[in-house]
This record gives structure tokens, C-alpha cells and sequence, in this order.
């Protein structure tokens, strides 16, 4: 069965309607996260823009079709942990535990319990919407957010011309805890997204799965909401986030970028780049070359 039919074949376990802003790349990977795990399904949605948007919800209302928890913005893998444990016991190993988390929640305050739920082999799928900053609390920076970028603690004046520090890179970090599965995808290319939340909602069965969404945000990043998967094709084809998965012990490049674009042309058009010097712009275009390098070196390419 394709993709399209997958999905077309499949209900949406998120409600229509949810207050996600429009274009917002993390609404889309909370639906097809969900809509793939299907009904027998826990998840949970640390504080952030999906927890906002509907995901949690008031008043004992919540956008999701399924059980869903908030856990501490630094606890959600500790929280999954003892849910996985929980259901086990019981018989329930069929049921899909399930993280949807930022890049705060998961590169920041919670990367403790994430890491030692990565070392322990926890059976969960832990999914990672990344939009490069704490979104829903007005856009401070994360260390996921890129270099140069033009955040309300990053500012852009004579003093301080955007983040200072180069991004972290989440995903290869947790391939290294030798986790069941590991991998990254993207909005643009969404047989590849489909595919690799199947892959992780499999091997969760036997470890620790993660998923890494670059997931850009046309509010906090300032670009028109209908470019969200035009901006999310042009970080692949810059190198600026390759597509990739470790199964098995073995690291394969999905998406062989033979002749990139320079990230001069992926940082067009959007907002929080717009004041970049000659010096961010070549910092971050070696960094794209590097982490690009780095992973096809580990596919043996």
C-alpha cells in the first residue's frame, strides 16, 4: 500500500479546528504521528506549541482522539517510561507509547530523562518536532536554533546580531545511544516521513525509537504560512538537515544531495535571518557541509 493510501485509509486521531498557527509544520507531524499510531495509542505532549494549540486542551476537552498526558516540559521520557512499564505488566505491550515534544522539551530541559530513557532501551516512539525555539512562549532561542538567528533573546541591535552559538545536532546525539531506531524527516517529502514513523512505531516494540522533524514555524521565523514545505524542501536540499536513519546498527542516507543549494538561497525569504553577516552566513553553510559529511561518512559513503 502507497502513502496516499495509507493515509487516505486511515482516520485522523486529531480533531479538526485545533488553534495550531497556520502553516505550523509541528500540526502536521502530530496528525500523521497519531493518525499512523492509530486508537490504541498514549501520548504525550509536554508543555509547548501542540500542548497549546489543542493537544492537552481545557476543561477536561482535548483535540486528540486518544489519551493523551502533559507531563513536566523535563520529564516527558521518565513519564513515557513508567506508561511503557505500566502497560507492559498488564499484558498491553500492542499499545503505542508515544512522545510528541519540541526541541525544548527534548534538546534542553529534557534531555536528561531522554538520554537515560535512550540508554535504558525504553520501548517508546519519541517524536521531536523541531522549530528551533520555544515557540509558544513568545520564540526565546534553543540550542537547536540556528546560528544567526533573530530571537527575542537573540536579538538583532549593534551589540548582538542573532545566536552566537551553532546548533545542536539532537538526532546523531541519540543514534549514539545505540537506540532500536533512529531517524530524521521533514514536511516536504512525506512518503519518507510516513515510512520512517512506521519504521519507529515498530521497532518502539522492541527499544527506544526516535524521530527527528525539522518542523519550521512561519509566525516565530517570519515567513508566509504557504511556504512552510517549500522552506522545508530547501533545508534538505542545502544540507542544512539531511535525511537519514540508523536501523539495525546501520546508517543510510535517504536523500543523496549530489549538487546542494548554497544556504544563502535557504535562508531567503525568511525573517529571523534577514540581518546575517558575510561571517554567520559562512559559519553556517560549513556547519550544513560538516553535518552533511559526517553522515554520509557513518552510511559509508
Amino acid at each position: 500500500m502507497g502513502y496516499i493510501e495509507t493515509l487516505r485509509t486511515r482516520p485522523d486521531m486529531v480533531s479538526p479546528g485545533v488553534s495550531a498557527c497556520q502553516g505550523c509544520g509541528g500540526e502536521l507531524v502530530l496528525r500523521r504521528v497519531l493518525q499512523l499510531a492509530g486508537p490504541d495509542t498514549i501520548v504525550c505532549v509536554p508543555p509547548g506549541c501542540m500542548a497549546g494549540s489543542g493537544a492537552i486542551g481545557w476543561s477536561h476537552d482535548t483535540g486528540m482522539k486518544v489519551p493523551v498526558h502533559i507531563p513536566l516540559l523535563d520529564n516527558t521520557a521518565s513519564f513515557l517510561s513508567g506508561l511503557s512499564h505500566m502497560y507492559e505488566r498488564r499484558g498491553r505491550g500492542d499499545v503505542n507509547i508515544v512522545a510528541v515534544a519540541g526541541d525544548g522539551a527534548t534538546a534542553d530541559c529534557g534531555f536528561q530523562s531522554l538520554s537515560g530513557a535512550a540508554e535504558r532501551g525504553e520501548k517508546m516512539l519519541y517524536v521531536c518536532y523541531d522549530n528551533e525555539g520555544y515557540m509558544n512562549t513568545g520564540y526565546q532561542r534553543s540550542s537547536t536554533t540556528t546560528e544567526g538567528s533573530r530571537t527575542s533573546t537573540t536579538p538583532l541591535g549593534s551589540a548582538l546580531c542573532g545566536k552566537q552559538q551553532p546548533q545542536k545536532y539532537i538526532p546523531l546525539i541519540l543514534a549514539m545511544h545505540g537506540v532500536e531506531y533512529c531517524a530524521t524527516a521533514t514536511p516536504w517529502n512525506m512518503r519518507d516521513m510516513v515510512e520512517k514513523i512506521e519504521k519507529g512505531l515498530a521497532a518502539s516494540k522492541r527499544g527506544f525509537a526516535y524521530l527527528h522533524v525539522f518542523s519550521p514555524c512561519p509566525t516565530g521565523w517570519s515567513f508566509a504560512p504557504d511556504q512552510t514545505i517549500e522552506v522545508s524542501k530547501r533545508a534538505v536540499k542545502s544540507n542544512m538537515f539531511p535525511l537519514w536513519e540508523k536501523s539495525e546498527g546501520k546508517y543510510t542516507l535517504n536523500y543523496k544531495n549530489a549538487d546542494p543549494i548554497p544556504v544563502a538561497d535557504f535562508v531567503k525569504g525568511i525573517g529571523k535571518f534577514k540581518k546575517l553577516s558575510a561571517e554567520q552566513l559562512a559559519s553556517i553553510q560549513r556547519a550544513a557541509d560538516e553535518r552533511y559529511a559526517t553522515v554520509c561518512a557513518l552510511a559509508g559513503m
